[in-house]
C-alpha cells in the first residue's frame, strides 16, 4: 500500500520537486495549491482559508491514513519594518504561518489515531540568521521553526515527528522573482546579481530544488525516525560562516 503525503504549495519550485520525487518513490501525493498541477492528486486550496484547508484534509483523512504532511506554501516579501505595512505583515503571516497552522491542526487527528506521522515545515536559513530588508519574511520563517519544535514535543508520545527544513538560496521561480524585483528597483545588472549570489555561498553555487526534495524525502522516511524537533539546514554552508 502506498504511503500518503499531503503537501501545500506543490505546484512550483521546491514544492513541485518534492511532489515529483515522492510520486517517483511510490507515495500517493495530495497537492493543495491555488495553481493547478498535473502531477500528484491536485486539490485547489487557499491555505489562508482555514475552513477550506480543514475540509480538504478531512476529506482525504476519511479515505486514507495520512503519513506525511509537508507545509511548503509560502511567499517572499522584502522590506524593512518601516516599509512593511500591517496589510503586508498580515499577508505574509496568513500564508506562511497560519497556512502551516491550519494544515498541521487538520492532519493531527489522523496521525494521532495511527500513532505515526511525519510533519515537515519549509522554513529557511532565515530561521537561524537575519538578512537585510527581510523583517516579515524572516519573522515568519522563525515562527515555522518554533512550530516544528513545539509540535515535536507535544506529539512525540504519538510517534509523530516534526522537523523544519531550512533551505538557503535555492534557484526557484521565487528566487528569480526576488532577483528580478531587486534589479528593477535598483537598476543592477541581473547577470552580475546572479553571479554575486552564487559567490556568497561557500560552495560557490545556488542550491537546486531537487536537492531540497531529497532531504525532505529522507526526513519523511523511517530512516529518519529518531529525528524530530530539528532544524535541518541545506544552504551550501552559508549559515556556517
Amino acid at each position: 500500500m502506498k504511503r500518503v503525503c499531503i503537501i501545500t504549495g506543490g505546484s512550483s519550485g521546491i514544492g513541485l520537486s518534492i511532489v515529483k520525487l515522492f510520486v517517483d518513490n511510490n507515495y500517493k501525493v495530495f497537492n493543495l495549491d491555488l495553481s493547478p498541477s498535473t502531477i500528484g492528486d491536485f486539490r485547489q486550496c487557499d491555505v489562508t482559508n482555514m475552513t477550506q484547508v480543514t475540509e480538504i484534509i478531512n476529506d482525504i483523512a476519511n479515505k486514507y491514513s495520512i503519513d506525511v504532511l509537508i507545509s511548503n506554501a509560502g511567499i517572499h516579501f522584502s522590506a524593512t519594518i518601516e516599509k512593511t505595512s500591517e496589510a503586508d505583515l498580515d499577508r505574509v503571516f496568513n500564508i506562511n504561518v497560519k497556512g502551516a497552522y491550519a494544515a498541521i491542526k487538520a492532519v493531527l487527528p489522523s496521525m494521532k489515531s495511527n500513532k505515526n506521522g511525519a510533519i515537515l515545515l519549509m522554513a529557511s536559513d532565515q530561521a537561524l540568521i537575519a538578512k537585510h530588508n527581510s523583517f516579515a519574511y524572516n519573522l515568519s520563517k522563525s515562527a515555522l521553526a518554533s512550530i516544528a519544535k513545539t509540535t515535536a514535543l507535544d506529539y512525540a508520545a504519538f510517534n509523530i515527528r516534526a522537523n523544519a527544513v531550512c533551505p538557503g538560496t535555492i534557484e526557484t521561480p521565487l528566487y528569480h522573482q526576488a532577483i528580478n524585483n531587486y534589479c528593477q528597483k535598483s537598476g543592477a545588472d541581473i547577470k552580475e546579481v546572479h553571479q554575486d549570489e552564487a559567490k556568497l555561498q561557500p560552495l560557490q553555487r545556488l542550491g537546486q530544488p531537487e536537492e531540497v526534495a531529497e532531504l525532505v524525502l529522507f526526513l519523511a522516511s523511517d530512516k529518519a525516525k529518531f529525528i524530530t524537533g530539528s532544524l535541518q539546514v541545506i544552504d551550501g554552508g552559508y549559515t556556517a560562516q
